[in-house]
């Protein structure tokens, strides 16, 4: 058996720069959104959006990679490995079973296809998390207009709020299509087979939909922020009108007038 590591490095990685560390520095040799580096002992697939699965490279050569590729990661992350196990099928037939893979054969194309699905699987988990941290770190706002009627934010760290919460969905939303059947099976429609069993395995679909629901909070929790400003600055301009009536009768009422 030999492993598999997949890793989330970051938001991704500085499109000016990659080229010239990857191709011209680590000689790797690009398709599409991802990079195969070949090592002596197994191969690294390092993916645009900043993930890096590897298949049956040791500890050493691992290491080495993600210090040569950390300048270039947006916004890096605390690394955290999936670990897999694969080994050849004397069949020739793909199996993924208690996460351990029977590869048909040992073309790294076929690696590639299987790498897409795993890169997805951890970009997704990353998008959860960000949702999920989102929408708990802010509930206490709905509960509290379900409480009072009010929300207890002046109308600037309303704007901030809001602020916060749009950033997360278009973040989000823009980086969707990275979880779309990836391209590369435009070229080699033959090995999507492999990708779609194995994105069935991870269950990247029933999480795509639990990702859609927590957009859809986010973006009712937005709906909700946006009323409550609103109502906030009418309330103000209210407020406003009724000092100057109450100013302009204060005049009128001074002797003389």
């Amino acid at each position: 058996m030999k492993e598999i590591q997949i890793s989330l490095l970051g938001r991704g990685l500085n499109s000016e720069r990659v080229d010239t560390v990857l191709i011209e520095q680590q000689s790797a040799v690009r398709y599409r959104d991802a990079y195969l580096i070949s090592f002596t002992q197994g191969e690294a697939w390092v993916f645009d959006y900043g993930v890096l699965v590897t298949w049956g490279v040791g500890y050493d050569q691992r290491k080495s990679l993600l210090e040569a590729i950390e300048d270039i990661v947006i916004d890096p992350v605390d690394v955290v490995v999936e670990k897999y196990q694969y080994h050849f099928s004397d069949e020739g037939s793909f199996q993924v079973r208690d996460d351990v893979l029977s590869l048909p054969n040992d073309d790294p194309l076929t690696r590639l296809a299987l790498s897409h699905a795993f890169a997805q699987e951890t970009k997704l988990e990353f998008f959860e998390g960000v949702a999920r941290d989102v929408i708990q770190s802010n509930m206490y706002v709905s509960k509290e207009l379900a409480r009072t009627g009010k929300v207890p934010l002046s109308r600037r760290e309303l704007s901030k709020l809001r602020g916060v919460l749009f950033d997360t969905s278009t973040d989000i939303t823009w980086q969707f299509t990275l979880l779309d059947t990836p391209e590369f099976f435009w070229s080699y429609p033959e090995l999507e087979g492999l990708y779609n069993v194995l994105s069935k395995y991870l269950d990247i679909n029933a999480r795509l939909s639990i990702l859609n629901t927590k957009l859809a909070t986010i973006h009712e929790m937005l709906g909700m922020l946006a009323e409550e400003q609103r109502h906030k600055h009418s309330a103000f301009l209210e407020w406003i009108i009724i000092l100057l009536i109450a100013v302009d009768i204060a005049i009128y009422m001074l002797p003389g007038h």
